[in-house]
């Protein structure tokens, strides 16, 4: 009995080295900016905001700005992104996930061998969006089963599958599956990254052992948005929060094994904070009953 922490909840290597990045930066540099939020944390983003780090949301904006430093988050953006910090003469800093930057490479390759990309994600993400602009033909996003089935090109259509690094590893299973029916002379390159691979698989074990499943992260997070879909699937008791305060403690006093996990863009200090205290009510709780 009693709360156990996901040992892959939080940070992911691509998140960290990218929010490091940021505050490297805020010491040596001024005025600083992120394309677009740097992660999907609101509790980051206020703090960075807190010490000066503006947020650059468009094309347009940076043709505004005539200084400063702009950091590419972890999500990457398009090539034309970077084209256009270069020829306005400002400072650019990489924060691009490795895994991420993978992608831009591979479809960048086939796109220029002839191949139709299909990427597997929401469309909307800033991700997909990014991927979206290295590929320098066609491309087609799909982003559930449904979709996958009506995918229609002519017989010798050359295509080359890819997916966002976040998507659920199961159902990128599937979708390729009913793709390789088709007969279509596809490459498929399962970009999953292995630290999502290994949450999700971790936070379905730890879902079917619990009594009660927390899962801590932005709600605008993908990852964390997937964490949460497989654990309810496992644990119908699954709650979604993005700090303690949006955790009814009360609730907790029915279970006994309560399990936590929490996303990618996650900070520490909030998943201990929800740690501790989860400990003292389940703990003191269960105490009581024995």
């Amino acid at each position: 009995m009693g709360v156990k922490l996901a040992v892959t909840a939080g940070f992911c290597f691509g998140v960290e080295r990218a929010v490091n990045k940021v505050y490297d930066e805020i010491d040596n540099t001024k005025p600083v900016y992120t394309y677009g939020p740097i992660i999907h944390n609101e509790e980051v983003i206020s703090d960075l905001a807190s010490k000066g780090v503006g947020i650059i949301n468009s094309k347009e904006e940076i043709d505004n700005l005539s200084e400063g430093t702009i950091i590419i988050r972890s999500h990457g953006v398009s090539k034309e992104i970077y084209d256009i910090i270069e020829k306005k003469g400002l400072r650019l800093v990489d924060a691009t996930c490795p895994y991420v930057k993978k992608i831009h490479k591979v479809v960048q390759r086939e796109s220029e061998n002839g191949r139709h990309i299909i990427i597997v994600g929401n469309k909307s993400h800033p991700e997909v969006e990014g991927i979206k602009g290295w590929c320098s033909k066609s491309y087609t996003v799909i982003k559930d089963i449904d979709e996958a089935k009506n995918l229609e090109f002519d017989s010798d259509t050359k295509l080359c599958l890819v997916s966002q690094t976040t998507y659920n590893n199961n159902k990128f299973q599937e979708l390729v599956e009913i793709i390789s029916k088709k007969g279509y002379n596809c490459i498929i390159m399962n970009t999953i990254c292995k630290a999502t691979d290994e949450r999700q698989a971790e936070v379905r074990k730890l879902a079917r052992e619990s009594d009660a499943m927390i899962v801590i992260g932005g709600k605008h997070s993908s990852n964390t948005q997937k964490l949460y879909e497989i654990s309810k699937e496992e644990c119908e008791n699954t709650y979604y929060i993005q700090t303690l305060k949006d955790l009814d403690l009360d609730k907790l006093q029915s279970y006994c094994n309560v399990g936590i996990t929490a996303g990618a863009s996650t900070p520490n200090n909030i998943i201990k904070e929800v740690h501790t205290a989860c400990q003292k009510r389940v703990l003191n709780k269960c105490w009581r009953n024995h």
